[in-house]
């Protein structure tokens, strides 16, 4: 610990150093090496136009200095300037395992939860946890920047990238993103925070114009970065490709520079997407430093446009700035040799951890969980066999190895039925082998179809075992969003199967335990009237089968809760009536590129009524409410005290009252006078998750609630505003399960003015309970 201090503070003072000298070694570079500096390496994707190849390197090229990295930057070497690296890994450093320069060695990262999961744990100290385990894999692998987290908004349960995005609630994504990038960055490895902003579809994502409200914007897509900036400062922001009211957000001054930099005070840089954007000297202008991977098209645009007095030298030096103070701060810059060792033992305890935090029990009929020791268990569904660690595309993970839940279970004190295993593992080899290997890894996987039995087969399966374990799978990943068929929806095997486990088990009372191994949200009124007991896992990374496992048998307590609203049916969800967009001609063909999308426009018609703001606000009834999870134990809330200063503070105790050790996560939601601005009935504003609690022990816990957390924005006035009146603030153990209550009488406060920003040029008919 003490090396990893000394370590630290070394690094802190030579960025203090190096930061002084920035702008000499500005001074000493060409205009050529200046525009080098505002583009990438490039990346050689098969079927990309030789335009969007990567630029000749007159530099230094550096694409493969880390083999499997996302991208890397241009040395210069006369000036003793290296390129510094830049990897994939919202679920882990994504490189590649081998190396050509170091045959026989091997660089696998670990595979953590995915951040749907981290957000359920609700434990920002967690995220912190991990993002430092992050953050030492990539620096002994030779990484310089992650290019995670992720917090976009779970704006819809389709979104083929929700399993990298952290809630549907921009206070708990944010806080938790913040907790993750406060991790990576305390190693030394910069954080990325992406995808800025409104990047919550992947249907035609990069041709996507996303026409939303100012209001909704900024109280619930920004509000998110906002506070990841305030708490963590990351070092870099990747803007996303669509579009915002009609301007991309790479193009987009208003965006970048008007909001992010001098509204909000950002002092880092920002770079791209991945060919996002279209013109790369927009893109500058706007204040996108940084344009990834960097292609020969991009360079030859900005040097002509400079050469043409179109863009101006000034322009450049200020981005070659701001990404030279954040580079100055890098293992490259300052001469870290990577180890090409890391601790992985250590850092899948730390996984497993994760994981057991950010499972959520949502059923336990009856205290079927936890199953008692040397009970007689039948593993069904084939995702019991092959369990998801992970998504897909730039959130997967190379990783040494994967622990399945039949694995997992094994290796506990229950008694797994050998046979029924055996069927299984026959079943899945031979039907993995007729899926053919993706063409590309960012591609969806493919799971293998769901084995069907026999009434006579499982009758004769319960008589000798005492509980069926069935997982149910789901995986998803870039460039395309899910269906409701066969992915929302169970599929018709799926329901047969569940149908007649539950019938054959219950007969002689015995019981059917459902496991969801998803990235988003499905749909689980079936679920409940055929399951004894439920327990979303998520994507729980590489340790995925252990953790189930650990948690399955009570050896852990699970004290995850929902970051999102599992709803009754997807068309109950405001947004489906919009996501994920349409084509501007209907009869456009889709491009050949992959990396193109055919012009679209999605309209965010839902405003600010996202989620829980939805169902709670218009009263719509949910399968599972946002913030909900189930124990082994019971918790007791007291002695509510509530003061208003300059902020407002809330205090009170947590006990726990039942016969298990346990963590329990305590929520304040607040709820605003309803006269004049329209609002949601009720906002998270704060939460926090108590140490594990034996029977009987107690934990203080203090809430702090400053105005700018109760400000809502109005367009009219463009300014966050506190409205006057009575506020009622709610502690809760789930939204509107309410555990204490207090009331405070506010004045009306303006807490910052603003000027307008990121307007829609056409008016939109939002949702109104008025």
């Amino acid at each position: 610990m003490k090396k990893h201090l000394l370590y630290l503070l070394l690094l802190s003072c030579a960025a203090l150093s190096a930061q002084t000298n920035t702008q000499e070694l500005i001074d000493k570079l060409t205009l050529d090496e200046k525009i080098y500096f505002l583009i990438g390496t490039g990346m050689d994707i098969p079927g990309v136009p030789d335009d969007a190849k990567p630029a000749e390197a007159v530099v230094g090229s550096t694409s493969n200095k880390v083999e499997g990295a996302a991208g890397t930057s241009y040395a210069v070497p006369r000036l003793n300037i290296p390129s510094v690296v830049f990897a994939d890994g919202p679920a882990g450093i994504r490189i590649s395992p081998e190396r050509e320069s170091n045959p026989g060695q091997t660089f696998y990262a670990t595979a953590f939860p995915t951040a749907s999961s981290l957000s359920s744990s609700w434990n920002t100290a967690l995220a912190a946890q991990v993002g430092e385990a992050f953050g030492i894999e990539g620096r002994d692998y030779g990484v310089d920047f992650l290019l995670a987290p992720a917090l976009n908004i779970h704006r819809n349960p389709l979104g083929g990238r929700n399993f990298e995005y952290y809630s549907e609630d921009p206070v708990l994504g944010g806080m938790i993103t913040a907790g993750f990038v406060n991790g990576v960055q305390s190693t030394g490895l910069g954080a990325t925070i992406k995808h800025f902003v409104a990047n919550n579809s992947e249907t035609n994502r990069t041709a996507l114009n996303t026409v939303v409200s100012e209001r909704a914007l900024r109280e619930i897509y920004l509000r998110g970065f906002k506070i990841a900036i305030e708490e963590s400062n990351p070092w870099a922001v990747m803007s996303s490709y669509n579009k915002i009211n009609g301007t991309y957000a790479s193009e987009n001054k208003e965006l970048l520079t008007d909001l992010l930099r001098e509204e909000w005070g950002y002092q880092g840089f920002v770079m791209t997407d991945w060919f996002a954007g279209t013109d790369a000297v927009a893109q500058i202008k706007a204040g996108n430093d940084l344009l990834m991977p960097g292609t020969a098209a991009q360079f030859n645009a900005i040097k002509k446009a400079v050469e043409a007095g179109e863009l101006d030298i000034k322009t450049i030096d200020r981005s070659v700035k701001a990404i030279l103070d954040a580079y100055q701060k890098t293992f490259a810059f300052k001469g870290y040799e990577a180890s090409g060792k890391t601790n992985l033992e250590e850092h899948k305890a730390i996984a497993r951890k994760a994981a057991h935090e950010g499972m959520v029990l949502l059923q336990n009929v009856e205290n079927t969980l936890p199953l008692k020791p040397e009970s007689k268990v039948a593993v069904f569904g084939t995702t019991s066999y092959e369990t998801i660690a992970g998504g897909t595309g730039s959130g997967d993970v190379n990783k040494a190895y994967s622990v399945s839940l039949a694995e997992g279970l094994k290796q506990t004190a229950l008694i797994t039925d050998a046979e029924l295993d055996a069927v299984y593992e026959a079943y899945v080899k031979e039907e993995r082998a007729k899926i053919p290997p993706k063409a590309m890894f960012f591609l969806k996987d493919e799971l293998v179809p769901e084995k069907s039995w026999t009434t006579a087969e499982l009758e004769a399966i319960a008589a000798k075992n005492d509980v069926a374990v069935f997982t149910l799978g789901r995986t998803s990943g870039e460039f395309q969003d899910r269906e409701e068929a066969d992915d929302f929806l169970l599929t018709e095997t799926e329901k047969a199967l569940l149908t007649d486990l539950k019938k054959a088990f219950s007969a002689p009372g015995k019981s059917l335990v459902v496991v969801l191994n998803v990235g988003g949200v499905i749909e689980t009124e079936f679920l409940k009237n055929h399951a004894d007991a439920i327990l979303l896992t998520w994507q729980p990374g590489q340790e995925a089968g252990n953790a189930i496992a650990d948690i399955l048998t009570g050896t852990v307590n699970p004290s995850g809760k929902l970051p999102v609203t599992f709803p009754v049916a997807l068309n109950e969800v405001p947004s489906s009536a919009n996501f994920p967009g349409k084509p501007l001609d209907p009869d456009a063909e889709k491009p050949a590129n992959p990396l193109q999308g055919v012009p679209s426009e999605e309209i965010y018609k839902e405003g600010i009524y996202i989620g829980y703001r939805y169902f709670d606000s218009f009263e719509v009834p949910v399968s599972y409410p946002f913030g909900f999870g189930l124990s082994y134990t019971t918790f007791a809330y007291e002695n509510l005290k509530a003061e208003a200063d300059d902020v407002i503070t809330l205090q009170f105790s947590v006990t726990n009252t039942g016969d298990a050790a346990g963590k329990e996560i305590a929520q304040l939601y607040i709820a605003a006078p309803q006269d004049g601005l329209e609002k949601p009935k009720q906002e998270l504003k704060a939460f926090a998750k108590t140490a594990l609690l034996q029977p009987g022990q107690s934990e203080q816990i203090t809430f702090t609630v400053k105005p700018e957390d109760l400000a809502f924005y109005d367009t009219t006035k463009h300014a966050w505003i506190v409205a006057g009146g009575q506020y009622t603030f709610a502690v809760s153990g789930a939204l509107n399960a309410v555990k204490l209550k207090a009331t405070l009488v506010l004045s009306e406060t303006v807490v910052e003015q603003t000027k307008a920003l990121l307007t829609p040029e056409q008016a939109i008919e939002e949702l109104s309970r008025k």
